[in-house]
């Protein structure tokens, strides 16, 4: 099993953010899913996150999340606030909040609105930078215009400007390079559905989506990928397997509604989005419950 010797490493949650019938923030359930993610053998928490669905959330409610999940987390379970925002400026201003709120680190995605230079994603992370708290990279070109490929990681790195990376490209490959390149950054697992292979190329943590739902197995699941023994990956690889047909719906656009859905049936509260994500289709909701269910009859939790 790894061994946690910084606060971004292990397993942290991207939290799912449950809403009130009015469609207001319902901060006393999520303080308590905070609570018991950590009671079930979690490390930390991510709240203001895309599957904490940010995007729709004013300053004051996304300033409150945090300070919820500062409050509902016991010694030793760390927050990981995400800090993204369309100014370099204003994602400064989130990780000041955060550390001020008692945050060991912040996860920061590089600029978004348009095709950065490299020159503009490291001015962006300077700027960052300057609150004080440590910060993780979050590479996802799928959802921003900007790639943080290896070479630019390990610029960010050498600058010290941050000191892990959230890989969410689905690229094996690149653990491989980033290692190579900047073999002191650490590499955090980015999508449920490629734990394994990331957890064998030597990530150290996981910021994740599905142990909303299904918190002790995947938190044995990730225990025994990263172990660095070929017993433990003999016996990881069939839970892997059952677990996958869920674990894949964290890299697809409907991965917030997967998986409050998933939680609900579970018997957390995912519940409702707010726009613009709407109910899934009846279909798909179908597919989902039923890979749910099936996962939960044999007796995953």
């Amino acid at each position: 099993m790894t061994t946690r010797t910084q606060p971004w490493h292990g397993i942290h949650v991207a939290t799912a953010l449950p809403f009130n019938e009015d469609g207001s923030v319902d901060y006393a359930s999520f303080g308590e899913h905070v609570a018991w993610l950590a009671a079930n053998g979690c490390d930390g928490a991510c709240p203001n996150g895309s599957l904490g669905e940010y995007q729709t959330l004013t300053a004051e409610e996304r300033a409150k999340v945090v300070e919820t999940a500062v409050a509902a987390s016991p010694e030793g379970f760390t927050v990981m606030p995400g800090v993204a925002a369309y100014g370099a400026d204003e994602a400064r201003r989130w990780a000041e909040q955060a550390r001020d709120a008692g945050a060991a680190s912040v996860l920061a995605l590089p600029p978004n609105t348009f095709k950065a230079d490299d020159d503009a994603v490291l001015a962006h992370y300077r700027e960052v930078a300057k609150a004080g708290l440590p910060v993780v990279a979050y590479n996802n070109p799928y959802d921003t215009k900007v790639d943080l490929v290896p070479s630019l990681l390990a610029r960010l790195h050498g600058e010290g400007l941050i000191v892990a990376v959230k890989e969410f490209t689905g690229d094996v490959r690149r653990a491989y390079e980033i290692a190579e390149l900047a073999p002191e950054l650490d590499l955090l697992v980015g999508s449920d559905d490629v734990l394994l292979e990331l957890g064998l190329a030597g990530a150290v943590g996981w910021i994740a989506g599905y142990p909303n739902a299904l918190p002790q197995s995947t938190v044995e699941l990730y225990n025994l990928v990263t172990s660095g023994t070929m017993d433990d990956i003999a016996t990881a690889l069939p839970i892997y397997r059952d677990l996958h047909p869920l674990l894949r719906w964290d890299s697809k656009p409907e991965f917030v509604q997967s998986i409050k859905l998933s939680m609900d049936l579970a018997g957390r509260k995912g519940g409702a989005c707010r726009q613009p994500r709407l109910p899934l289709p009846a279909a798909l909701a179908a597919r989902i419950a039923a890979d749910t269910e099936a996962v939960l009859a044999k007796g995953y939790k």
